[in-house]
């Protein structure tokens, strides 16, 4: 299969090539290339609030059956691709994309790749239990870490939003699940006055031992999803019924253009 599907947007300096799944625009980058994009819009903050989101089939499932929310994401800075499910559907779009961008991954190395910069980090999201776990397993992972705060995601908007700009940190960590967090994000960028925020889901469960990673095995053969399923069984709608309306959906997609 080729790459003709990939379509690199006008600014192609700080962002990167993607492709359209689902009418949502995915980036096709490695873990190194994304890091570096997210790396820039912090070290070079031009005053502009920006966004990055993390799809998986459920998400690409969720923006297929709502425009609305399709739009959310496409209104993003960028849009990476998380699962086998992704991977899948850019498959069949003649795209193999480069790397598989999950969030539990991609945070840690950002971390240590930009260890030296002393970047502020503030996390929102979470009962208040589970973020101020998250927060002591970072600081223990990442000695020297700069957490300038952090909050649960059961607050109103305008007293949260005060105190992550009094806070200013470099990144915003999102993690109240799909679609909320995409839309918290989305509806009240203008208002912050952070570099970037990014929508981290289920992220601060793994950090606070709410959920324990897939062995590797399994990650490689692309089965993460069927291990938080046995850990999240309330959630199995979004995995039995979800997945195979997945497939169904990529191959339908894959006669639309890119």
């Amino acid at each position: 299969m080729t790459g003709a599907a990939l379509a690199a947007p006008p600014d192609a300096a700080v962002q990167l090539p993607s492709v359209s799944l689902f009418g949502v625009r995915v980036a096709d980058a490695t873990k190194n290339e994304a890091v570096a994009l997210l790396d820039r819009w912090m070290r070079d903050w031009d005053g502009r609030a920006r966004a990055a989101f993390i799809v998986n089939a459920h998400t690409l499932n969720l923006a297929c059956e709502d425009p609305a929310y399709r739009g959310v994401l496409n209104a993003g800075d960028t849009v990476f691709g998380d699962g086998i499910g992704v991977r899948l559907a850019a498959r069949l779009k003649g795209v193999r994309l480069k790397d598989n961008l999950v969030g539990t991954d991609l945070v840690p190395l950002l971390f240590r790749t930009t260890a030296e910069r002393g970047y502020g980090y503030f996390l929102l999201g979470g009962t208040p239990r589970t973020a101020e776990r998250a927060v002591a397993r970072l600081r223990r992972d990442f000695p020297g870490i700069r957490i300038v705060g952090h909050h649960h995601g059961f607050v109103g908007p305008r007293a949260v939003l005060d105190t992550i700009n009094a806070a200013a940190p470099d990144l915003l960590l999102v993690a109240m699940g799909n679609p909320t967090q995409e839309r918290w994000i989305h509806r009240h960028l203008p208002a912050l006055r952070v570099p970037l925020s990014i929508g981290v889901g289920g992220l601060f469960d793994h950090w606070a031992g709410n959920l324990n990673r897939a062995p590797r095995w399994m990650r490689r053969l692309g089965l993460e999803w069927l291990h938080i399923l046995g850990q999240q069984p309330h959630k199995w709608r979004r995995y039995i019924l979800g997945n195979p309306k997945f497939i169904v959906r990529a191959l339908r997609d894959r006669r639309s253009a890119s």
